[in-house]
């Protein structure tokens, strides 16, 4: 099973696509979502959103400075105030 992902920026489309888990840095500790989850919404903390996807390599986004995601079935949101992914940083 699979998950559509979607992470946004208040600037910016981050990443869309499918995954097998996601973990997110929630206000009270790390959020791990997979497929089936009960819906929820939960306010992040500054930290990194690890996606799986269903295929290549594991996706990081720092999250800077905090926003939210929503889980509601197999749809995860996750909206961060303005961030960058692994590649931006190296620049």
């Amino acid at each position: 099973m699979a998950m559509n992902v979607d992470v946004v920026s208040t600037t910016a489309a981050l990443w869309s696509g499918e995954s097998t888990s996601v973990v997110v840095p929630a206000a009270n500790g790390d959020l791990g979502i997979l497929p089936g989850r009960q819906p929820v919404l939960a306010v992040l903390r500054p930290g990194k959103v690890r996606i799986t996807p269903t295929t290549g390599s594991v996706v990081e986004i720092e999250v800077y400075s905090g926003g939210f995601v929503s889980v509601d079935e197999d749809a995860v949101t996750v909206v961060l105030e303005p961030a960058r992914t692994g590649a931006e940083n190296d620049r």
